[in-house]
């Protein structure tokens, strides 16, 4: 178990690691972070900072002797990264865990193996392939790079009439997966949290609106039955345990109509944007929980205050921000980047209210 004032380095500068950072200040750590962002949101709140590449295994030397324990933001730190730093420090979650959900269809493979129900998928290295695949999954279906894809880049749809050979070299000719369309009801996620002892503790289901392929949108609790809300926190166990994960971790579900069932969509091995509710909206946030678990520091039930709504502000709607300073149970978080883009995640609202409420 680590101590208050001991020093946990985070690889990854955005606003996840910010938030983790701002939850490790509230028990007494340091933070380090890692990032090759100059202008990393993160840098502004931490005591120390490593500017370099991933790749620079000097500076990552240099950073493995300044901290005490190791965990990432995001899951696109390149894994060969986090398995040079395990050789010097604890790295939490396990570095193979980013190897497995960096690749999509590992990912598929992976849930599948546990028994645990997915969209129908198939392996593509090649438009042959993809025709192949085509063929017994039917369309509409997901053409979907296997590395690098979030927010909806690295996708593409198929429909009837579409030319697939355009689709293959629309996403890069790289290799990919493909993915029966599922009709779904509505999607939601659950984050999770697990410690070193294999204690779990799970945020309520949350339901979640996109806009253009990025979270626009999330409600706690989920409009479902209490048997869904009680399969998903099953999955998410399952999950975690079948991992021997330590930290945050998300899942992502469609909720089907016909039997009510959920399929699982993806997973996220860190903090989630569906979980910032957490921060004003439960009795502990997920950043404060995952920086417990990788302190080797006790869980804690969450208890949530009402019911909760997450609204994004993406792109220009950050200029409007002061409408949300009156408004009542409102809570406003900036991440502090200097370059508006559209689309882009510059901050967040969380709204409490009573249960029954809801003004978004």
């Amino acid at each position: 178990m680590l101590r208050p004032n001991s020093t946990i380095g985070i690889l990854g500068g955005g606003q996840l690691g910010r938030m983790l950072a701002l939850a490790a200040a509230r028990l007494g750590f340091k933070c380090h972070v890692f990032a090759p962002s100059p202008d990393a949101p993160a840098f502004e709140v931490v005591h120390r900072v490593t500017c370099a590449d991933y790749g620079d295994n000097a500076a990552l030397d240099r950073f493995a002797e300044d901290v005490d324990v190791i965990t990432f933001e995001f899951e696109n730190v390149p894994a060969p990264t986090a398995t040079f730093l395990s050789a010097r420090k604890p790295v939490l979650p396990d570095p193979q865990i980013l190897a497995t959900t960096q690749d999509r269809l590992s990912e598929k493979n992976f849930v599948a193996g546990l028994g645990i129900a997915t969209a129908r998928y198939a392996e593509v290295s090649s438009p042959q392939d993809l025709a192949r695949s085509l063929a017994t999954i039917d369309r509409p279906a997901v053409l979907k790079t296997r590395r690098f894809g979030y927010d909806g880049k690295g996708q593409i749809g198929i429909r009837d009439g579409s030319d697939h050979a355009a689709a293959w070299r629309a996403i890069g000719e790289q290799p990919a997966i493909l993915e029966a369309f599922v009709a779904f009801e509505r999607e939601v996620s659950i984050v999770a949290a697990r410690g070193r002892d294999g204690r779990v503790e799970c945020f309520d289901l949350v339901e979640n609106e996109h806009r253009d392929h990025i979270l626009k949108l999330s409600r706690v609790p989920a409009d479902v039955s209490k048997s869904v809300a009680n399969e998903a926190k099953r999955i998410a166990e399952t999950i975690a345990a079948a991992f021997n994960y330590v930290g945050v971790l998300a899942v992502e579900m469609f909720v089907l109509p016909e039997r009510g069932g959920v399929l699982v969509n993806e997973i996220a091995p860190r903090v989630h944007n569906s979980g910032h509710w957490t921060l004003d909206g439960a009795t502990v946030s997920q950043f404060e929980q995952h920086i417990r678990a990788v302190a080797g520091w006790p869980l804690v039930k969450p208890l949530r205050h009402g019911k909760v709504e997450m609204i994004n502000l993406l792109g220009s709607e950050v200029e409007d921000f002061t409408k949300w300073l009156t408004v009542e149970g409102a809570s406003l978080h900036l991440y502090g980047k200097a370059t508006v883009r559209p689309g882009r995640k510059m901050g967040h609202v969380t709204r409490v209210m009573p249960e029954g409420e809801s003004k978004a």
